[in-house]
């Protein structure tokens, strides 16, 4: 049997950043811990990234994931939109690379597929497929999403293009 893994799936964003740790070893899957982060909303942008990067370097410290993953930011159809999910998206790599785990980007198709079996799968779905996949789980929408990423990861990692720190 494979040596246990632990987990940190990320669904990043400005407003509510969505996280979990889950523990794979070989197919099998638990759950460890999940949450949201939630920057300040009138605060500067810095201070938000900040409090994102912050929060993340914590989560790492916690739990001592041994690897992280995140999703991929889509097109969205506001180019501001898309840039600032993007600054998110860099605030909440840094904290696990600093760290020097191994980070793993997914596509939000591919991480549904992995989850649900439909790359077109609603948040709803995607939440009650994670309380399927980790039973006791009853985590919602950001949390829910985060922990898809960490399951994406589990099924992918051995081909997953990942880049380290270190």
């Amino acid at each position: 049997m494979s040596a246990a893994v632990r987990i940190l799936g990320i669904d990043p964003g400005l407003r509510r950043m969505g996280w979990g740790v889950i523990r794979a070893e070989g197919t099998r899957l638990g759950a460890v811990a999940h949450g949201v982060v939630a920057p300040p909303a009138d605060a500067p942008m810095a201070v938000r990234l900040d409090y994102i990067f912050q929060a993340v370097t914590d989560l790492v410290a916690e739990h001592a994931p041994d690897e992280a993953a995140i999703e991929e930011a889509f097109m969205a159809a506001n180019a501001s939109s898309a840039l600032k999910l993007g600054h998110a998206r860099a605030a909440a790599l840094l904290a696990p690379a600093r760290a020097g785990l191994p980070v793993a980007e997914y596509a939000a198709r591919l991480v549904k597929k992995s989850v649900v079996g439909t790359g077109g799968a609603e948040k709803d779905q995607v939440a009650a497929m994670v309380g399927v996949l980790l039973p006791g789980t009853k985590a919602r929408a950001d949390a829910a999403d985060a922990l898809a990423v960490a399951i994406c990861h589990a099924h992918h990692r051995r081909s997953a293009r990942i880049g380290s720190a270190a």
